[in-house]
């Protein structure tokens, strides 16, 4: 068992007694009249539907509050695609335990549904902002949807998803102060209270203070754009101390330039050469949003960072295997560059750059620079899906050797899953797979 699974299977031990002892304490403060039929019942049910959805909510804050040791030995995109399978859960649990309390009280009180959900809106202790907060679920749950996410920009996506921050926070003093479970109980209420502090500490010291830190202690500034062609340019930053954050090439960054236009939304944009203790370089596409005018970014400008984050390194490697094989599509090259010069000199490395159109080739002076230098081969692959389809008989035509391989691919998720399959075809083990997906994530 290799350390990325032992460290989820405790995390899923420790969460899973984390829920058990929630619910446990929920049962431990109910009575008999509680599950009497049939408005205590469904009573009982919603508010086993808020603990649940509001626990699970704090870990998935906590999943993506970047926790150096946690995103070494699991990283980011399994914390991403776990905090993104556990949203819908979340939002149905905490949206039934709205349908449920409203149909039980309105019940009770002999009253309409939406007549009822009105009146303790207004009218409860602390309702409001735990309503409002519920909206702000609903909102950031809805553009987390693949097809509703496509339909906008990164930093309309970005700011939206902040405001599940905001929606936990105002359902905080509601469950406090209405819950029977907290209000006659002092130490479940200061286990609920702890959750809430323990989780805020976290996220306040993993992205920001630790960030702060490093802000200053690095002092991180653009030194020079370069434009790479094909809508894409290269950001090369230069500051004091920076191998001091141990950083490797395949990692990235979330970035934030002070100048107006970049200095609300942080970014994720991988390195895409080699980190030294003066310089970070990474390499943007323009997609139309605000990455469309980091060219426009004046030289000078201080540079706002997390990271580094993810596992997608030269230290992955199987160790005396002694082949690997690059896979990058678009600007997924970039932290493929980045990881070249950084396996041992006795590993043959071949390449594998994957564009539609001749123009989407980029940093291929840097590429073939490095490649002679290194002695490995790279394979240009210009064309359409059919006359490249990345599977294993077109890949093996290129590289005979892949089944014993390495292999490390980024792009996007199409050409990954792609290379997976083939991957898998040709009976290569899960561990000697390593893949950077470059698509816009939680952050």
């Amino acid at each position: 068992m290799n350390r990325a699974e032992t460290t989820s299977r405790w995390a899923s031990l420790v969460l899973g007694l984390g829920l058990g002892l929630s619910l446990g304490i929920f049962f431990k403060t109910t009575t008999l009249h509680d599950w009497s039929w049939p408005y205590p019942l469904i009573t009982s049910l919603s508010r086993i539907c808020a603990m649940s959805g509001t626990y699970l909510a704090l870990v998935g804050l906590v999943m993506v509050s970047r926790i150096a040791w946690i995103e070494k030995a699991v990283g980011h995109d399994r914390l991403v695609l776990w905090h993104r399978k556990l949203g819908p859960y979340t939002l149905f649990l905490i949206g039934f335990h709205v349908l449920f309390v409203s149909v039980a009280y309105a019940g009770n009180d002999g009253s309409r549904i939406g007549q009822e959900l009105w009146h303790f809106t207004w009218t409860y202790d602390w309702m409001l902002p735990a309503t409002v907060g519920f909206f702000f679920f609903l909102l950031a749950g809805i553009t987390s949807y693949k097809k509703v996410r496509a339909k906008m920009s990164y930093e309309t996506w970005w700011t939206i998803h902040l405001y599940t921050y905001l929606a936990i926070a105002l359902s905080f003093m509601h469950q406090i102060r209405t819950g029977p479970m907290f209000m006659f109980h002092p130490i479940y209420k200061w286990y609920w209270i702890g959750l809430y502090l323990i989780s805020a500490g976290i996220v306040l010291y993993w992205r920001f203070a630790i960030p702060i830190y490093r802000y200053f202690r690095h002092e991180l500034r653009i030194h020079k754009i370069v434009d790479e062609g094909a809508n894409m340019v290269s950001v090369i930053m230069r500051g004091r101390d920076l191998d001091r954050m141990k950083a490797q090439g395949g990692q990235f960054f979330s970035w934030r330039f002070l100048t107006p236009g970049h200095i609300w939304v942080s970014h994720p944009y991988s390195l895409s050469a080699t980190p030294t203790d003066l310089e970070l370089k990474i390499t943007v596409k323009n997609l139309g949003d605000g990455s469309g005018s980091v060219s426009k970014i004046p030289t000078g400008t201080r540079v706002y960072f997390e990271g580094p984050y993810g596992v997608f390194t030269a230290q992955k490697v199987t160790k005396g295997l002694g082949q690997v094989v690059l896979v990058g599509g678009g600007v997924g090259i970039a932290p493929l560059l980045a990881l070249m010069d950084e396996f041992d000199e006795s590993v043959a490395i071949d390449v594998l750059f994957r564009v539609s159109k001749e123009e989407e080739i980029v940093l291929n002076r840097e590429l073939d620079e490095l490649a002679k230098r290194r002695g490995a081969q790279v394979h240009y692959l210009v064309g359409p899906r059919k006359k490249h389809p990345m599977n294993a008989r077109e890949i093996m035509k290129y590289v005979p050797s892949f089944r014993y391989s390495d292999v490390y691919v980024c792009g996007p998720t199409s050409m990954v899953e792609a290379v997976r399959e083939a991957a898998e075809a040709c009976g290569v083990p899960k561990n000697r797979f390593h893949a950077e997906i470059f698509e816009f994530h939680a952050n």
